[in-house]
């Protein structure tokens, strides 16, 4: 009888197959985001290098912390990887304590740090107003109009907006969305009056004079946006960041995966038709080492500390 059961497992495998490996790319915000176009664009190049199936599953609910978690209670073999902002490794583990559900060094393996992106301080049809100084005037006379969209609470668009309250004295009201996009639509329909987010989701608006960018967020003008100023320049000092999307693997993934998987992606984003698109997102790349992800996560972790503590604000 167990040769018979054996015989029959056999037969089922060879009629079947054997089960396609498959890697599956966490992404924490919504389809449309910028996260989410980096990651369908490379899923196509990583199933020929990887020889896998790669599918890109959204979790952008609870600021990433879903699609961080999934990663977190996967087994460490490299088949489900985080891709996204690092916020939930550099912001999220000081607004939640130890309720964020996870540590970001120990529960989590790096793979590669994809790209950087610019964020962008834009105004709406709401704001009568083109550039930072009559924005930040109007916003100063009608505070009670004074809100900001952000893609979520606890991420590093709503902390920026903090801090730019505390540089101006202005009090900013942060409204909470599930994803830029969502944002972006309320800010064009006026029922938000500014809004930060990537300027590679504001360049289109921006020139279209649907929205306008008031200021980079970053340490420096964007190629995209080169007439738009930086924050310093137009007289705001000490806030500074700039976003990029990462590859994380669960925690204790093997050094061989690791290398494999970074090679994959690093292969892919440095190919010129990868490249030129990724420019068209207003995404810069810039792939990393494991250990250079690392370095950077740990900078960021550091840098966001005092800010965040400072704000006040505490996630549920």
């Amino acid at each position: 009888m167990r040769r018979r059961f054996a015989f029959a497992i056999f037969s089922v495998l060879v009629i079947c197959g054997p089960v396609a490996a498959q890697t599956r790319l966490m992404v924490g915000v919504p389809a449309g985001g910028s996260a989410d176009m980096v990651a369908r664009l490379l899923a196509e190049k990583l199933q020929t290098s990887l020889g896998e199936t790669v599918i890109v599953e959204n979790r952008p609910s609870a600021s990433a912390r879903q699609a961080v978690n999934e990663v977190k209670n996967s087994t460490p073999d490299g088949s489900t990887l985080y891709v996204g902002p690092n916020s939930p490794f550099s912001v999220l583990p000081h607004v939640y304590g130890d309720a964020v559900g996870y540590d970001p060094v120990r529960d989590f393996t790096p793979i590669i740090r994809l790209t950087r992106l610019d964020l962008g301080l834009a105004s709406g049809p709401a704001v009568p107003a083109k550039n930072i100084t009559e924005a930040l005037a109007w916003a100063r006379n009608n505070p009670s109009k004074a809100t900001y969209g952000t893609s979520g609470a606890g991420t590093i668009s709503h902390f920026l907006g903090v801090m730019i309250a505390k540089a101006t004295g202005i009090p900013f009201v942060h409204v909470p969305y599930k994803g830029g996009a969502a944002a972006t639509t309320d800010l064009l329909g006026g029922h938000v009056s500014f809004m930060i987010a990537s300027i590679a989701d504001q360049v289109a608006p921006h020139k279209a004079d649907k929205l306008h960018v008031l200021a980079n967020l970053g340490q420096k003008r964007s190629p995209l946006l080169p007439e738009v100023p930086t924050l310093k320049e137009a007289g705001i000092e000490g806030i500074a960041a700039d976003l990029a999307i990462d590859v994380y693997a669960a925690a204790k993934t093997p050094p061989a995966i690791v290398s494999r998987l970074n090679a994959a992606f690093s292969a892919a984003i440095n190919e010129p038709d990868i490249q030129k698109k990724i420019v068209t997102y207003g995404l810069f790349p810039a792939p990393s080492t494991p250990e250079e992800l690392r370095a950077f996560q740990h900078a960021e972790f550091e840098m966001w500390k005092e800010p965040i503590k400072a704000s006040g604000f505490a996630g549920d």
